[in-house]
């Protein structure tokens, strides 16, 4: 239990604004014999939550959006909230990209998107991501 824990942990933190990885621990202990399928159910869970920390980080963040150092007008943050539930809600699918997808879920909160919209497509792209790396693991006889 304590290396699902420990995995859980390390998706969490790669998913927020703090730099780190969970793939490398996600495939050693994929090959020392734990269960794959939990490995791919923590993972994704770990990396889901944090995901779900960076947007709420955003949505914070617009309490702040009436003071001057505020980095967007009123205006354009409304306009680029009316595009982005309108276009970029699908981008959240690659929400496990490196740097790009912590940006991408921090700006979803910002744009106040539906918060069951966003956990189910940033839980598929993410349990998308883990399941194709566990598979090519075992398609190259590692696990």
């Amino acid at each position: 239990m304590d290396s699902y824990l420990t995995l859980f942990f390390s998706a969490f933190l790669a998913a927020t604004l703090i730099p780190a990885g969970s793939e490398v621990l996600l495939l050693s202990l994929a090959t020392s014999g734990d269960s794959l399928w939990l490995l791919w159910v923590w993972a994704t869970a770990g990396n889901t939550l944090g995901s779900m920390v960076n947007y709420a980080l955003g949505r914070y963040f617009l309490h702040y959006q009436q003071h001057r150092w505020f980095p967007f007008k009123a205006e354009r943050l409304h306009s680029s909230q009316r595009w982005f539930q309108r276009y970029g809600y699908w981008s959240l699918l690659f929400a496990w990209l490196p740097i790009l997808g912590d940006a991408l879920t921090f700006i979803a909160g910002m744009m106040r998107l539906s918060f069951i919209g966003f956990c189910i497509l940033v839980a598929i792209g993410k349990g998308t991501r883990y399941a194709l790396l566990l598979g090519a693991l075992s398609w190259f006889g590692g696990a």
